[in-house]
């Protein structure tokens, strides 16, 4: 019995420090990234300096073209993440305040992702390789149920979220195999058109206070952040479009650009514009916020 009882404790040792090692290895492949993910990107940088940052979900990605910002005289960078939410967005937010960003304006996309104080589960995942090393990561996910094994458990997180920061996005990540997430200076342009075009029905979504959204705005103020909150283009065919009202009925504050852009010409599926529409949408906006900085 005494020999059972000693092969198990180091069967048990050995598998311990098997997931130690292996948590400590995939860390350090992650930390030592900066062009697989926007994320990644954004962790292993710091004292950066932005006239404009773009901030949101795939109606960011691919709306804002930063090339038309640079071209008069800003520097800009896209960060949004297709998939996520605010509480995502804030989080992001708060990184950026923790690597000593400096920014001068923020550009939000606060449409169709203020009807839930919900997460992205795909893109929570993108920020547990930093779990350990970033105390805002740490603070911002303290209260979800899963904190402490992601936190204590070694490799837990890991496994936990093997589709996207398992074994095979961490070999990519190795041998430093670069992803288009940083191409345009964040942008990624669509050039497939879904033809007949599906109508999006917005009939299922209530409009709601956000508290990431509250936490956005608060970070803003307390780092003079000039934080210009929009919501963004849908297609003429989107069913109850009375959902933009009652997001100003809940935020007035939040600028109304959904209907800045409407052919079909300029949109890829009806909620999300094409190349040329993202072109004209972002045209649109810096005539219509920004002006040319002179040459000095």
């Amino acid at each position: 019995m005494r020999q059972f009882i000693q092969f198990l404790l180091k069967g048990f040792a050995i598998l311990i420090i098997t997931l130690v090692l292996l948590d400590i290895l995939y860390t350090s492949v992650y930390m030592q990234s900066d062009s697989r993910t926007k994320i990644d990107y954004l962790y292993n940088s710091k004292d950066k300096k932005y006239d404009v940052v773009f901030l949101g979900s795939s109606r960011v990605n691919n709306h804002f073209v930063p090339k038309i910002f640079n071209d008069k005289g800003y520097k800009t960078f896209n960060f949004g993440l297709t998939r996520s939410r605010l509480e995502e967005s804030a989080l992001m937010l708060k990184l950026m305040v923790e690597r000593n960003y400096k920014i001068d304006n923020l550009i939000l996309q606060v449409d169709l992702n203020i009807n839930t104080n919900d997460h992205s589960e795909a893109i929570r995942s993108l920020f547990m390789p930093y779990l350990h090393s970033s105390k805002t990561i740490r603070n911002h996910y303290e209260n979800i149920d899963e904190y402490e094994k992601l936190l204590y458990i070694p490799f837990y997180r890991y496994m936990h979220y093997d589709a996207r920061v398992g074994f095979r996005e961490m070999y990519q990540t190795a041998i430093h195999k670069k992803t288009n997430a940083l191409d345009n200076d964040g942008f990624y342009p669509l050039t497939k058109n879904e033809r007949p075009m599906i109508p999006a029905d917005l009939s299922k979504y209530s409009p709601k206070k956000n508290k990431s959204y509250e936490e956005i705005k608060k970070i803003c103020k307390e780092n003079n952040i000039n934080l210009i909150a929009m919501t963004t283009p849908m297609c003429k065919e989107t069913i109850n479009m009375e959902y933009f009202n009652k997001i100003n009925a809940v935020y007035p504050e939040i600028h109304r650009f959904e209907n800045l852009v409407t052919e079909d010409e300029y949109f890829a599926t009806c909620g999300h514009m094409n190349k040329k529409g993202a072109e004209k949408f972002t045209i649109e906006i810096f005539n219509r916020l920004f002006k040319t900085k002179t040459k000095s």
